[in-house]
């Protein structure tokens, strides 16, 4: 949805708003660089933590991973060609291998963002189960997490293909640009607007309800529950922070995919159901803010995980001795 939006948007862009077009350019050439950098770093990190520590081998964490791996994705490809738009509005490759990565980005674009909703839900599945049925067998145990983040990637690869097909490398005695064709391959006008509402009402709307409501279930669960006697009492006290610290760090990797996406999903509905706001300077300037919070969702995860979580950081020392 990500790429559909934004070149729907330049085709509608006016001219006649103020900007400084050099002084945009410098803040986000150090604003991506930022992203790239912490998002290389600090998703990478996160992999090794866990693939270091036997103790963290568990559900939740190998989810987190696959959440960092999407968002590392993200960065490798999606960042660096951000930065070069900023300075030659052309790609720099053409021919097959043009074509292909023009597909690509397109396609990681949507991707990224489909596993890491679907993490998002499957953690506070996780999280469900583990507190409202501790003695009852895990709802997403070790043997079945590989099979659960395998189907992750597929739904959300199964879900951008469609659109590849309208996503084409043309060239202008400019350079080649990588462009959207919807009408080409979809006749009808209202295609682009329902895929935008379908996309932000399965994967948006739906999983973040979802997972509002199984955690407020978790939290009062948390609440009300009590020490079975003197002698557990301590154990069960120390059992019930741990999974209040989990619970935190949890809200915070949804609060954090919430706040940089919503303001895009909110942008696709404008762009379905309220064409003549799209050409306002107002709306395109907050799109352009909602833009840089969609690229800096791939690095806000690590960050997150070290500071909600004591494990994350004593991996992170462990490594660095």
């Amino acid at each position: 949805m990500s790429e559909d939006l934004n070149a729907t948007i330049n085709e509608t862009q006016t001219s006649n708003c103020p900007s400084n077009p050099t002084a945009e350019n410098i803040g986000k050439f150090f604003a991506y660089c930022l992203i790239f950098l912490v998002s290389l770093a600090g998703n990478t990190v996160i992999g090794l933590i866990i693939y270091k520590t036997k103790t963290m081998r568990k559900p939740i964490n190998f989810l987190i991973v696959n959440m960092a791996m999407s968002d590392l994705l993200f960065a490798i490809f999606i960042i660096p060609r951000d930065i070069q738009l900023l300075f030659i509005d052309s790609w720099l490759i053409g021919g097959s291998l043009g074509q292909a990565l023009c597909k690509l980005v397109y396609l990681l674009l949507n991707v990224s963002a489909a596993v890491s909703i679907q993490s998002l839900v499957l953690i506070a599945v996780d999280r469900f189960g583990a507190v409202v049925y501790p003695l009852r067998s895990p709802l997403i145990s070790s043997k079945l997490c590989p099979f659960f983040i395998l189907a992750t990637w597929i739904v959300a690869m199964a879900v951008g293909s469609p659109g590849l097909a309208s996503v084409k490398l043309v060239e202008f005695p400019r350079g080649f640009v990588c462009l959207l064709h919807w009408k080409d391959v979809f006749r009808e006008s209202s295609i682009l607007e329902n895929h935008y509402l379908t996309m932000a009402v399965v994967f948006a709307i739906i999983p973040l309800v979802l997972i509002a409501v199984l955690h407020i279930v978790i939290y009062i669960k948390l609440k009300s529950q009590k020490s079975p006697g003197e002698q557990s009492a301590n154990t069960e006290q120390q059992r019930q922070q741990r999974e209040r610290n989990v619970l935190k760090m949890a809200i915070a990797i949804v609060l954090g995919f919430a706040l940089c996406w919503l303001p895009y999903v909110i942008s696709a509905f404008l762009v379905a159901f309220g064409k003549h706001v799209i050409s306002s300077c107002i709306f395109l300037y907050v799109f352009t803010v909602a833009n840089l919070m969609v690229r800096a969702s791939c690095a806000i995860n690590p960050c997150i995980c070290f500071v909600f979580s004591q494990n994350y950081r004593k991996g992170l020392q462990t490594l660095l001795r």
